[in-house]
């Protein structure tokens, strides 16, 4: 069978750290199409998972001001990858320090989603940050200057998603692994 191909790509706008491109494709018939298309460098999104004495999982979620919204929106920590070479677990703690004020002793992969396939090439990679203790923040920026910190059984957030209290992409697939991980830990 034919594939798509990319035909050309010219960059229209450079910013900070994305860029818009538009490019130019052929569909396996022949037909040439154009799409324009946000490239990113990708972004880490961690779930701080955090037992209480009992042994039942809580999560450590921020709620901060998303302009392109312009609400407040419940999240996991989470970044850019903004420094060229950096490791995404090392990322992962990065954003953990700074918008929670934990420290990771250990992180470990959930999986990489596409959070919009259908503009731009970022990937996003999700972790699970266990035996965490506290540390200073560090935010960057007036967002996460005004952020919140979120302490949330596991259950209640995933509760949330269902009332639709949680709609961010990499939130809602980072809750539902961790739940999915610790089922499949558990036998069940």
């Amino acid at each position: 069978m034919s594939e798509f191909r990319r035909v050309s790509e010219s960059k229209v706008h450079q910013g900070h750290v994305w860029h818009l491109a538009s490019a130019e494709y052929e569909a396996p018939d022949g037909r040439r199409f154009q799409r324009d298309i946000v490239r990113s460098p990708g972004a880490v999104g961690v779930v701080p998972l955090v037992f209480d004495a009992e042994g039942n999982p809580s999560v450590v979620l921020v709620s901060q001001y998303r302009p392109p919204y312009e609400e407040v929106v419940i999240e996991i920590p989470a970044g850019m990858r903004d420094i060229e070479g950096e490791d995404t677990a090392e990322v992962a703690r990065r954003e953990l320090i700074e918008e929670a004020g934990l420290d990771a002793g250990q992180v470990d992969l959930l999986g990489e989603i596409y959070p919009s396939p259908g503009m731009t090439d970022s990937v996003t990679t999700i972790y699970l940050a266990t035996q965490c203790s506290s540390v200073p923040t560090d935010r960057q920026g007036p967002e996460e200057d005004f952020m919140e910190t979120l302490h949330i059984p596991l259950v209640d957030a995933l509760t949330m998603i269902d009332r639709g209290e949680i709609r961010d992409a990499k939130t809602v697939a980072g809750l539902l692994m961790t739940d999915r991980r610790l089922r499949s830990s558990d036998g069940g």
